[in-house]
């Protein structure tokens, strides 16, 4: 649960109100000029970005996508469909995009192979926690790829709703 806070002038407040419906209008706090609205999420979305992903040759698409379908599993999330394409550089760059669909959203890992970069996400919107599936794949390739450096890692609520 997180609350995001708006500061509005007591004008602008106050046309506000009257143009707010009455369920939102019930859901603000209005006090000094200060509108917090209390909110919920329904899910969690982890993004990962790397450089320096250079493993060895053995690793390709297929590698990671056994990875990530490996991280789904351990964390109790049901897959229902796995897919991965290598790219030779021949139409698209070199590198591979690799996704497994489970019941409640996503992981995928994008690679562009010849520039190290490698992006990793896990999309949940039920009761798995995508951390879960985020630090099995951290782990799991900091042991193929020791050169790897984490750039980024954010996490974002997703489907945001007010709370009643």
């Amino acid at each position: 649960m997180g609350k995001e806070v708006i500061r509005f002038s007591k004008a602008t407040l106050n046309a506000e109100k009257h143009r707010t419906n009455h369920v939102l209008r019930s859901r603000l706090n209005t006090k000094q000029g200060v509108v917090t609205l209390n909110k919920t999420s329904q899910g969690k979305h982890i993004f990962l970005d790397y450089t320096e992903f250079f493993p060895s040759s053995m690793f390709d698409g297929a590698q990671m996508l056994r990875l990530m379908k490996e991280a789904v599993s351990r964390s109790g999330a049901r897959e229902v469909h796995a897919h991965v394409e290598n790219f030779d550089g021949s139409v698209s760059p070199p590198g591979f995009a690799a996704a497994v669909l489970i019941d409640e959203s996503h992981v995928s890992a994008h690679c562009y192979s010849d520039r190290g970069l490698l992006a990793i996400d896990a999309f949940t919107c039920g009761a798995t926690d995508p951390e879960t599936i985020i630090s099995q794949l951290k782990d799991a390739l900091s042991k193929c790829c020791p050169t790897l450096v984490l750039m980024q890692e954010k996490c974002v609520e997703r489907f945001l709703l007010p709370e009643v």
